[in-house]
């Protein structure tokens, strides 16, 4: 007796040179609908699924395999006497392959103006259930998912040489496919009836590369992709040039674009381990790009330029005095790529940039043993929702520099404090264990640009000693959540020395 593969196919690409590999194999093919459709237009023999089954497509082909001839063909254990006596009584002959990719659910949720019946029409049934009973029982049946694994299957069987073991291999990549499908669509449900945290949570991500390592070369690592997440984010992004992304410059490309989202004026960020090194604003992206420079031009040399509006000439010839890692920005003039690319190891990435990338979104971080889910610290400050805690009233431009050093430290690891002024951030301290330990940082770094500055703290101060910091500084203006039991401590020094001091209500710990 011939062997049997039913195949039914969405992604119809090599399926028709696949099959006529099977035929000079002497496998009998099975198939269904469109997918018969183009066996039949190449000229591959093939029979309909009810002529296997004894019974007609219905309810416009949503039951067509869901039948015991093709589920005992599948699940049927060759190597069991009763499952082969069983098979025999019930006229149900073996399928020996099953080769199927399923409904195009996730491209069909990406489709402009699609209906919530198109949403539901792809949702597979049949496709799934044929791959899992193939796949269950691998010691019999080779099961194919992927076009990717045609050519392989193919030689593997010419040569005589595919095993149980190879049978298994594809078995796996079936279960990940269809955990990956089925998750889709629960994302789907979950947020449609808006269930922010249910009683169990599922996520699914493709790769997208293999890393060389993690951050540090004894690290393996891979890098992997949301596939339904379209706004703003490196598996958006178009790299122009430039080697590969390593793991340390994806986290670095995150954290810039998680903080130039803040900003809807031309802007730049210039990042160095996951922490901005300088923040700068203005009315034209190079003397935003200055600001950020004249920063801290020390910590940006082989660090990130993330920029909110297009490369031009100029700016690309100031980029391309610096060592820097990466640059990404929306676009790049095609003067400013024929500078920038001459520079064999800098990568340029291009993205879409607009307002929908700041949106809410679920962040996990792994921990042993489990997950820890969160929504993104999406939280902004507008100047009505500001309390003044001293008697010294902010004017209009220490509003203006209080609210840009509060977008900038929202985005600095804690305990973080930054000093602005500007549009330009003149001073960062990030990370200590203590606040007057991010202080003394910041403050040093800014030196005479603290005169006049606004200073913004991630956290309330439990003490007042940062506040005595900023006065020996020449602060004029902080910011901060306010809270602590010893606030009028802080106050009181304010209001000594004339700074003024707004609570915000909203802290920014970033961990």
């Amino acid at each position: 007796m011939n062997k049997r593969a039913l195949i039914s196919v969405s992604n119809k690409d090599s399926i028709t040179d696949f099959a006529k590999g099977l035929v000079e194999l002497g496998y009998e093919i099975i198939s269904t609908g469109g997918t018969l459709r183009v066996m039949q237009e190449e000229g591959i023999e093939a029979k309909a699924i009810d002529k296997i089954t004894g019974f007609p497509e219905i309810m416009d082909g949503r039951v067509k395999t869901l039948h015991p001839t093709v589920h005992g063909g599948l699940l049927g254990k060759r190597s069991s006497r009763i499952h082969r006596k069983q098979m025999e009584q019930n006229k149900i002959q073996p399928i020996d392959m099953v080769v199927v990719n399923l409904y195009p659910f996730k491209e069909t949720l990406q489709k402009e103006g699609v209906t919530d019946d198109e949403i539901i029409e792809n949702i597979d049934i049949g496709g799934p259930a044929m791959l899992r009973s193939a796949a269950k029982n691998f010691q019999d049946v080779t099961v194919v998912v992927d076009p990717d694994d045609y050519e392989q299957v193919l030689e593997d069987l010419r040569e005589e040489k595919q095993t149980a073991e190879i049978r298994k291999g594809l078995a796996a990549k079936v279960f990940r496919h269809t955990a990956n499908y089925d998750t889709t669509i629960a994302s789907y449900f979950t947020k449609e009836m808006e269930q922010e945290f249910p009683e169990t949570y599922t996520v699914t991500y493709e790769k997208s590369q293999d890393l060389r390592y993690g951050e540090n070369p004894h690290q393996q690592a891979a890098f992997y992709r949301d596939p339904l997440h379209t706004d703003m984010s490196l598996a958006t992004a178009k790299q122009l040039h430039g080697k590969e992304l390593s793991y340390n410059n994806i986290q670095d490309v995150n954290a810039a674009l998680e903080s130039l989202v803040e900003y809807r004026d031309p802007a730049t960020v210039a990042v160095k381990h996951m922490n901005p090194c300088g923040i700068g604003v203005s009315d034209d992206l190079f003397q935003a790009f200055q600001k950020a420079y004249d920063a801290d031009p020390v910590s940006i040399f082989g660090g990130i330029v993330a920029c909110n509006r297009e490369i031009d000439l100029q700016t690309a010839k100031t980029l391309s005095e610096i060592f820097l890692e990466i640059v990404i920005a929306p676009r790049f003039t095609e003067e400013a790529l024929e500078i920038l690319t001459q520079k064999k190891n800098i990568r340029l990435l291009e993205m879409k940039m607009n307002e929908a990338s700041a949106t809410s979104y679920h962040k996990l971080t792994t921990v042993k043993g489990g997950v820890l889910v969160q929504h993104n610290d999406a939280g902004k400050i507008t100047e009505e929702q500001l309390t003044v805690a001293t008697k010294r009233q902010p004017t209009e431009q220490e509003l203006v520099d209080l609210q840009f050093a509060w977008k900038a430290v929202k985005h600095v690891k804690s305990n973080a404090i930054v000093l602005g002024k500007d549009n330009q951030t003149v001073g960062i301290g990030a990370g200590q264990m203590n606040r007057i330990g991010s202080a003394t940082i910041a403050i040093e770094q800014a030196g005479e640009k603290a005169k006049g500055s606004a200073l913004a703290s991630d956290a309330f101060f439990p003490m007042p000693d940062t506040v005595e910091a900023a006065v020996r500084a020449g602060v004029t203006a902080i910011i901060q959540p306010g809270g602590s039991k010893r606030d009028q401590d802080s106050i009181d020094i304010c209001d000594k020395h004339g700074i003024t001091m707004v609570y915000t209500g909203m802290r920014h710990f970033k961990h």
